[in-house]
């Protein structure tokens, strides 16, 4: 039903070139022949940034016939690039915006910003239930057991109680994920996020100030008209076309890209010169717009809130029970960390594959060649296994690895 674009880029290159046919990609890598960086890597670093960072069948089938060759792509550093296609409407803003100072500050910077006192409150009320519990005499110990034998009825009915109003605060607090259908927990308004979209905007534009390439720069038009086809492509989706796509591009050689919740695209150069075709940079950026589309950052903020209110429970009860305040910091950190890899890493990983089968969806209804996604995640598994980086388990990243990365696509790519 949707009418497809192609994406097509020529010119002439004199410092990057960017080129690619994938059947033979896919021979080099079964080789084991090409390191697809010329620029150095960032210790592993991936695509995906974290902190931003399920299930539902999404349409992923690219019209290019299998056999046709993907078109190269040459720029350079300093040259105007021609191009085949008009450029579509996309917000250029290098101005910076300050919030006022009588502004309140955001809901999920305020929660941030009392979370450590949450927990000292938590710790404090846990020590000096510990300290009370040892000043009492011994008679009255046994009386506080005793009173507590005969009302355990009670006791876990308020329990049982405390339990259901967490249950039923969970369920009122569910949406739909936009797009997939994807049942999951929000309690941020959207508005509260884009103030502090707004905040974490002007942090990177202070930060990347020099950095930022003109907007005559090849590679700034090369990610601007990347981002505009795939935004013109799927304009059709409520959310996409709700956001004004903003682009940066940072010389800086990290491997490394992502979309703020306001539509901010910060693009870095290391990740133009590890891609190997405008296929490969198009389903990469498909994937971030699909972090901001699908709103990852307001939904991860909201279940780290919500399990780290719960985990207030279990602190206060490590340093009540435990009987010396070592004993209790090391509970307090196994508990942490259980709850880093049990729950919040696992759900990283989740939100990361959504993104990539929504990433996939976008590319395909631009023109995408999906098949170049996964050789990209073959080709980062190749350069890591050559220049010798130790390979992690994937349940220590809050990123699925690389091969899996590609095996999911590769699963994705006939539908």
């Amino acid at each position: 039903r949707n009418r497809c674009q192609r994406l097509d880029l020529s010119g002439s290159a004199r410092n990057c070139f960017l080129a690619g046919n994938l059947d033979s990609y896919r021979n080099i890598i079964s080789k084991g022949l090409r390191c697809v960086w010329d620029a150095p890597h960032t210790g592993g670093q991936e695509v995906d940034r974290n902190a931003h960072h399920a299930s539902g069948r999404l349409c992923s089938q690219s019209s290019q016939p299998l056999g046709e060759k993907i078109p190269s792509l040459q720029i350079s550093s300093g040259g105007q690039l021609p191009l085949d296609f008009p450029a579509w409407n996309i917000q250029i803003n290098r101005s910076f915006h300050t919030s006022s100072s009588l502004q309140a500050a955001p809901v999920p910077l305020f929660w941030i910003i009392v979370k450590p006192a949450q927990k000292l409150f938590a710790i404090i009320l846990g020590r000096s239930i510990r300290n009370w519990w040892k000043a009492l005499p011994p008679n009255k110990r046994e009386l506080f057991k005793e009173s507590a034998r005969k009302n355990k009825w009670k006791i876990l009915l308020g329990v049982s109680s405390l339990g259901v109003v967490f249950v039923m605060f969970y369920f009122t607090h569910l949406e739909e994920t936009p797009i997939t259908g994807r049942a999951r927990l929000l309690m941020f308004g959207k508005e509260h996020f884009r103030e502090l979209s707004q905040m974490e905007y002007d942090m990177w534009m202070d930060q990347f100030k020099n950095q930022m390439l003109p907007e005559t720069d090849a590679r700034y038009q090369v990610v601007e008209r990347v981002v505009g086809h795939l935004s013109e492509s799927n304009k059709d989706i409520p959310q996409v076309a709700a956001l004004k796509w903003v682009i940066h591009v940072v010389d800086e050689p990290g491997v490394n890209a992502f979309v703020l919740p306001n539509g901010q695209v910060f693009v870095f150069t290391g990740l133009l010169d590890a891609v190997s075709d405008i296929h490969q940079l198009s389903f990469i950026l498909g994937h971030e717009i699909a972090h901001a589309v699908l709103e990852h950052a307001a939904e991860k903020a909201s279940l780290v809130h919500f399990l780290d209110f719960l985990s207030l429970i279990f602190l206060t009860m490590i340093w009540a029970i435990c009987p010396r305040d070592s004993l209790a910091v090391v509970g307090q950190w196994i508990q942490s960390k259980l709850q880093e890899f049990m729950f919040d890493r696992p759900y990283s990983r989740t939100l990361e594959a959504e993104a990539d089968k929504v990433g996939l969806q976008f590319a395909a209804k631009a023109c995408v060649d999906v098949r170049a996604s996964s050789v990209f995640w073959q080709q980062m598994e190749l350069a890591e296994s050559i220049q010798g980086q130790p390979k992690l388990p994937e349940w220590l990243s809050t990123h699925p690895s690389h091969e899996n990365r590609a095996e999911h696509l590769d699963r994705l790519i006939p539908e």
